[in-house]
């Protein structure tokens, strides 16, 4: 399937904001910090934030985040954003940790003797569990809106010689096998809000594919058969896919099989409806985060300071935007030396 593709340019950066807002004020916000904001005595990294706003994830190898966690390996934390309160609810991520848009789930991959295991994380409970993952090794998770749906990769053999991806239903304990692929190459999926739609990659031949559970089907490559393409986001309403081809951004729309193209960019994550764009510039002598409104092409900074992000990055309407930055001037008092994660308040 061919799609058709559009280009638009990168429209002018506005200032970026300074200082230190809470909650919803425009502004930026170090959320990494203990309930009574000291700062941490560890790295922070990752970062994914909910539909609304409301609550992050991370992972951290802080020890002072909450009282009595001395043991200084990586945990994986929830905020509550309105309140301030902090839950440590996992430990031992291999990867950033991801977050349903509800905000009640996170989850994360870790080590399991020689293998690897998906865990689920509750805010309730503030604690996880290991999912019912019938292979070696399953990583890479997504996760759909309420947390019920999780897509992930599933590695075969020991050696590994193929891998699947999976969708689970872990309220009903069912799974769907959406794929297969006699090699190991990097196969990463994302799942929408609804659990109806699953982007994926065939990551040795370039490929990425939408598939539909309402209708059963599988389309694709979306890309095009001429181009090798890799997986970034599906938007949580599963009306877009963003994906990476050379050194420009795509933009899928699922409806109209068509592509919006971002050019000279590296797209980073995408908002919930579809509408904003989470991209690095391929030009690194600028700012190092922006967020594209993609149907005006205005940008806005999201950090003119060294930074990274991952999906699951953005709010709903391009509000917030959550970072990982080492720079110890993006707002006031920031001594720790360490890797924080930031939140960015657009409006």
């Amino acid at each position: 399937m061919v799609c058709a593709v559009t280009t638009v340019l990168p429209g002018a950066a506005s200032a970026e904001s300074g200082g230190v807002a809470r909650d919803s004020a425009v502004g930026v916000e170090r959320v990494s910090v203990a309930g009574d904001g000291t700062q941490s005595d560890g790295d922070s990294t990752g970062g994914a934030i909910t539909t609304d706003g409301s609550r992050v994830v991370f992972s951290s190898s802080a020890t002072n985040l909450l009282p009595g966690n001395t043991s200084g390996g990586e945990s994986v934390y929830l905020r509550d954003q309105p309140s301030g309160q902090l839950k440590r609810v996992g430990t031992t991520p291999i990867q950033a940790p991801v977050i349903s848009g509800d905000g009640e789930y996170a989850a994360y991959w870790v080590t399991l003797f020689r293998d690897t295991k998906v865990k689920l994380a509750q805010w309730t409970a503030g604690s996880a569990i290991g999912l019912n993952c019938d292979a070696l090794n399953c990583s890479q998770p997504s996760l759909s809106g309420d947390g019920r749906y999780v897509a992930n990769v599933a590695t075969i053999g020991r050696p590994s010689t193929s891998q699947r991806i999976d969708v689970w239903d872990w309220n009903a304990n069912t799974k769907q096998e959406l794929a297969w692929f006699d090699h190991t190459a990097p196969s990463r999926p994302s799942i929408s809000g609804d659990g109806r739609f699953v982007a994926y990659q065939d990551g040795k031949a370039g490929n990425v594919f939408l598939w539909d559970r309402d209708h059963g089907s599988i389309s694709g490559p979306i890309e095009g058969p001429a181009t090798e393409a890799s997986i970034v986001q599906i938007s949580e309403d599963g009306s877009k896919v963003v994906y990476l081809s050379g050194s420009d951004t795509y933009v899928y729309d699922v409806s109209s099989g068509t592509a919006q193209q971002v050019p000279n960019v590296k797209g980073l994550a995408i908002d919930p409806g579809g509408d904003h764009l989470l991209y690095a510039p391929q030009d690194t002598t600028g700012p190092s985060l922006i967020l594209q409104d993609l149907s005006t092409g205005t940008d806005e900074v999201v950090s003119s300071q060294p930074a990274s992000a991952g999906v699951d990055a953005v709010s709903a309407g391009g509000r917030d935007v959550v970072f990982r930055s080492t720079a110890d001037d993006i707002v006031p008092g920031d001594t720790n030396g360490k890797s924080d994660v930031f939140v960015r308040h657009l409006y």
